[in-house]
């Protein structure tokens, strides 16, 4: 299960490459084929399609605003070709999904729009000749399509910069498409534009001024997202962390009528363990909940990769959890997984002072001195520090989108900036607050390339949905530390399903003491892995920094730094898995 699509776009050059594409797609089941204006769009049995009166076509799951799913092709049928479809569904609905739509002039041409979430993949190989779109590169390159060859600049961005999203992938010759955006064929050439953006959703005109909108609003929409997702899905395997954003995902279902399996990990060292809380939802759900041990032998830095991956994507601890979720999945026979994904995110989990001074900057001075209160009770500091603070972030130049990661970088290969996102355009008058919000969306976009289960069973993120992101954008920064309490709006919404201990919990446990055990653990192989792997032969490693701190015996108490190794290693694996 799990989205499964290629488009095949040409000009009659490319019939012989039709038949490979056949034979490729014979492994997914048997393909539904679409043939019209130079398109041919094959389906994997599972990925559902609708097909439109006008020749557009639907790929992926498609929900009304209300919760109930489009199927009825009719009920779109009214809405002329091109823009109004596209502003139609971006407004109207939700899902994940992309549409093919012909153009409506005189000219041949396409244009693919990709749901602002992300739910469906899609990247693409494109020219003048024609090419293919495709939720799978491995599909591509299985009928002949494309061989792999790998972008070495963009390797040295991601060697500074792990975790970027953009429309340049690793791989020559490939691009996503990224979410929200619509790409153009026709005689003219290929061509980009923006059908969806965060930006809208931040500005002053569409922000709540009420708390109590904001509250009710965001429960109506997660609510109606999880179960709309899980009428489709029926079984689920939830994926538990005890905290508070898969804690809501798990009250909402409790709303469907799915069957729901409830599975949380534990590591053999202190610091992730959740059992205490996960259980207590699990008990709210009627369900036993299920524990598993995510022991060092599950991690690995290298190892095999999916087809799919078209960057660096998944490291060892991705690759860890994937290896006990996915045999979960199977073991308890379920159609998908869920998971409280980019709740941090889309439920602005804000560690510094920039929600005060949003609140500054848009309300006022009455508005900020709240604000401020608020910060200091949250950081549990006093109202001066919080002041300054505040005073300060005003001052101080706007956050960059991401930080450099330059300690094992060579200084000649140290990027600069990482690859541009349509996000980081920022309007002039943004909030400050407002701009690490929205950058902390982009970096939500790569979560579903780090989970390769996905390919199995259905992957639903549904606190990323777009209803609910609008949701969260239009709800202001300040609103969310009210009352001194993180995601505070989130907290209020649910307050009534979710259990005292894990509304009120104000941490979480992490995987950062199993990542500090199992670096210790493979310590002396994995510096003879990056030392004789392709980065350093491409002269991207600063290889005697790397030596002198990995042959330290010893791992200082709170330094992070290993995990620049361990982001290293993610890219040599991808690398060595492309040929």
């Amino acid at each position: 299960m799990g989205y499964r699509y290629l488009a095949l776009i040409g000009n009659g050059r490319q019939s012989q490459d039709r038949s490979a594409i056949r034979a490729s797609l014979e492994v997914m089941g048997v393909p539904r084929d679409l043939t019209a204006r130079e398109i041919e769009l094959f389906a994997g049995a599972e990925t559902p399609v609708l097909q439109l009166p006008d020749g557009s076509v639907v790929v992926g799951h498609l929900f009304w605003r209300g919760g109930s799913r489009v199927t009825d092709s009719a009920a779109l049928a009214t809405f002329v070709p091109g823009s109004r479809l596209r502003m139609f569904l971006t407004e109207r609905c939700w899902g994940e999904y992309i549409v093919l739509q012909p153009s409506g002039s005189v000219d041949s041409g396409w244009t693919i729009t990709r749901d602002p979430s992300g739910g469906m993949p899609c990247i693409y190989s494109l020219s003048a000749e024609g090419g293919f779109i495709t939720s799978d590169v491995g599909l591509a390159v299985k009928a002949g399509l494309y061989r792999k060859r790998i972008d070495w600049e963009y390797i040295a961005r991601s060697a500074t910069y792990p975790y970027q999203k953009a429309q340049r992938t690793a791989l020559e010759g490939i691009s996503e498409l990224l979410p929200g955006y619509s790409l153009s064929l026709t005689d003219a050439g290929i061509s980009t534009e923006q059908s969806w953006s965060p930006w809208e959703f931040v500005s002053r005109w569409n922000r709540y001024t009420n708390p109590n909108d904001a509250t009710s609003e965001l429960r109506r929409a997660v609510t109606s997202v999880i179960t709309a997702l899980a009428e489709v899905d029926q079984s689920i395997l939830l994926e538990m962390s005890g905290g508070l954003d898969s804690s809501i995902v798990a009250a909402c279902l409790q709303e469907s009528n799915a069957r729901v399996v409830c599975c949380t990990l534990v590591t053999p060292v202190p610091g992730a363990d959740e059992r205490q809380y996960a259980g207590l939802i699990a008990e709210a759900l009627g369900v036993e909940l299920q524990t598993k041990v995510l022991d060092f032998e599950r991690a690995h830095f290298c190892f095999d990769l999916e087809s799919s991956t078209v960057s660096p994507r998944i490291g060892c601890l991705q690759y860890a959890i994937d290896n006990v979720m996915g045999p979960a999945g199977a073991e308890h026979d379920v159609a998908s997984y869920y998971s409280g994904s980019g709740g941090d995110t889309v439920f602005s989990y804000l560690t510094n002072a920039a929600p005060a001074t949003d609140a500054l900057l848009a309300q006022g001075l009455s508005a900020g001195a709240a604000a401020v209160r608020d910060l200091a009770a949250l950081h549990q500091c006093t109202l001066w520090t919080a002041g300054w603070l505040t005073i300060r972030k005003l001052l101080l130049p706007p956050k960059q989108p991401r930080s450099a990661q330059r300690t094992f970088v060579h200084p000649s290969a140290v990027a600069s900036a990482p690859e541009p996102h349509p996000w980081f355009l920022a309007p002039a008058d943004a909030l400050p607050g407002d701009r690490e919000r929205v950058f902390g969306l982009t970096d939500t976009q790569i979560y579903r390339d780090m989970a390769p289960r996905g390919a199995d069973r259905w992957l639903r993120m549904p606190l990323l949905a777009q209803p609910v992101v609008e949701t969260c954008l239009r709800t202001p920064s300040w609103m969310w530390i009210a009352g001194g309490k993180n995601r505070a709006v989130a907290r209020a919404a649910f307050s009534d399903v979710l259990p005292l201990e894990i509304l009120n919990r104000r941490s979480k446990g992490n995987f950062v003491a199993y990542l500090g055990a199992f670096y210790q653990r493979h310590r002396k192989e994995i510096r003879q892995f990056l030392l004789s792997g392709r980065l350093n032969e491409q002269r991207l490693l600063n290889s005697s920094a790397l030596s002198r701190f990995m042959d330290r015996e010893d791992l200082p108490m709170r330094d992070r730094v290993f995990m620049e190794i361990l982001d290293l290693c993610m890219v040599e694996n991808w690398i060595r898995h492309q040929s």
